[in-house]
């Protein structure tokens, strides 16, 4: 495939198609034998959306609900059961393998944890160069100038003084630097950042909000951004998906789904949200409750066995996404009874 053919300008930079994500249940080789079918957690079961360039599309909903799994089959570095996932118009599963490779500059991650994600044998600069090597292997004189200009965009200034330095010699907040200036380094035009500033302290989170929103502006870039935190999300995200038991619960606008939740999913999650008023009390009802296995999901809709709404119908059967206001999708079966 030509270099030409990854240049297509389409609207929409991703398109995911009822996604699939199912990893086989670890069992031995006796309880395999008799076993009278394969049992699958179904980390991902059917999940849409689609992501215009140079914009932030958030996934947000809790541990368990597929964010990361979603995330990482969308960028290639876990197989699809079942689905399409397209990144500029083509579709990644009919790439082949050097195909494959070429395309991944363009695609980049920030990690949850930057001291797992950094190897502790290496310095930040050699971190940072690590993709120029792997893909701009023409250019390797210039490389030390290119990381060290990065180095300067992401704050870690000055470049020269922490280029040699570990992992370990740094704070929490400049090694999370490090992990936006690698995934930076070969000018992708999609990254899938995971939770970034979960491990920051509560004092640096703000700024490497800030600094995310600047580098997206400078560099054009379009965010997958997953996250468990809808004040977060607030801050960063143009487009949010509601995540639960690995379906999308709601989607649409930030603003939209914000000002007028329409799942009780959504609903509860927005008012779990702290508020800066200890006058403030809660008054929306609570799921009550833990997520339920992803290996027997409930039947019709998965949220039901927690919802303070469910009726008959919940338990029997499943609601499908659908719009009800441009742009707007919910999958549940009283929706409209929120919108009065």
């Amino acid at each position: 495939m030509s270099e030409t053919t990854f240049n297509n300008q389409n609207e929409y930079l991703v398109e995911v198609k009822d996604l699939k994500k199912w990893f086989p249940v670890q069992t031995n080789f006796i309880d395999q034998i008799f076993a009278k079918q394969l049992e699958y957690v179904r980390a991902v079961d059917g999940v849409s959306f689609k992501i215009r360039r140079g914009e932030v599309l958030g996934l947000a909903g809790e541990s368990g609900s597929g964010k990361t799994t979603i995330g990482r089959v969308t960028i290639g570095l876990e197989e699809k059961t079942d689905g399409e996932v397209y990144f500029d118009g083509m579709d990644l599963s009919a790439l082949g393998r050097e195909d494959l490779r070429k395309l991944r500059r363009r695609m980049q991650v920030i990690f949850q944890d930057p001291l797992a994600s950094l190897n502790p044998r290496m310095s930040l600069g050699e971190a940072v160069m690590q993709g120029l090597k792997i893909h701009y292997p023409e250019t390797s004189d210039q490389h030390r100038d290119i990381a060290l200009e990065m180095m300067e965009k992401v704050g870690l200034t000055p470049a020269r003084f922490y280029f040699n330095k570990f992992p370990h010699q740094i704070s929490g907040g400049q090694r999370q630097r490090v992990v936006i200036a690698r995934a930076l380094i070969t000018k992708p035009d999609l990254i899938l950042a995971d939770e970034p500033i979960a491990m920051a302290d509560v004092s640096v989170r703000a700024l490497l909000l800030d600094l995310m929103i600047q580098l997206k502006k400078e560099f054009n870039l379009t965010y997958l951004f997953i996250t468990h935190d809808l004040a977060t999300a607030k801050y960063i995200c143009d487009q949010i998906g509601i995540l639960y038991l690995g379906r999308i619960a709601e989607i649409g606008d930030l603003r939209d789904v914000y000002s007028l939740p329409l799942h009780p999913y959504t609903q509860a999650l927005l008012a779990a949200v702290p508020v800066p008023d200890p006058h403030e009390r809660r008054t929306k009802l609570m799921p009550r409750g833990e997520i339920p296995n992803p290996i027997h999901p409930p039947s019709g809709c998965r949220f039901h066995p927690r919802c303070p709404y469910a009726k008959e119908i919940c338990s029997q059967e499943e609601p499908q996404l659908r719009e009800l206001m441009p742009g707007h999708q919910v999958a549940c079966h009283f929706a409209e009874d929120f919108m009065k």
